[in-house]
This record gives structure tokens, C-alpha cells and sequence, in this order.
């Protein structure tokens, strides 16, 4: 599923970065990368979308957290 479908407050493991390589290091610079586990801390409608991902908060556009895709966690 994409980062965005992914309810606030819940975990889940980062599987792939569906982008070019400029996105895909954009978002490894920020901790976004495969096996990394993220929680999603604002993503409704509207506004740029706020992701905690080692232990930090990151904001990243909407455009880029639908190009995330992850599996949550249990």
C-alpha cells in the first residue's frame, strides 16, 4: 500500500521507492528507505504529510508519499 493509505499512528516497514533516483536519494537523505520503518503522523486531505522515521519527524510532499510503498506493521 502507499505511505498515504497508512492510518496516523501506525507503523509500518518501508518495501520500495517508486521513483527516479533523484526521489529515491531525496528520500534516503530523510531515512526514507527500503526496510526502514516509519509511522505516519499527518496525511489528510490537503498539506504536506509528516512522517516519523528514526526516532525524528520529516515532511515530505504528498506527490512523494504516494510514490512510498509499505507494508504495515502488525
Amino acid at each position: 500500500m502507499q505511505l498515504m493509505m497508512l492510518q496516523p499512528g501506525r507503523r509500518a516497514r518501508v518495501l520500495d521507492v517508486r521513483g527516479g533516483r533523484g526521489l529515491t536519494r531525496r528520500l534516503a537523505s530523510m531515512g526514507i528507505l527500503p526496510g526502514a520503518v516509519v509511522s505516519l503522523v499527518r496525511g489528510g486531505p490537503g498539506g504536506p504529510v509528516i512522517v516519523e522515521v528514526r526516532g525524528g519527524r520529516v515532511i515530505i510532499g504528498r506527490g512523494m508519499a504516494h510514490r512510498v510503498m509499505v507494508q504495515e506493521l502488525g
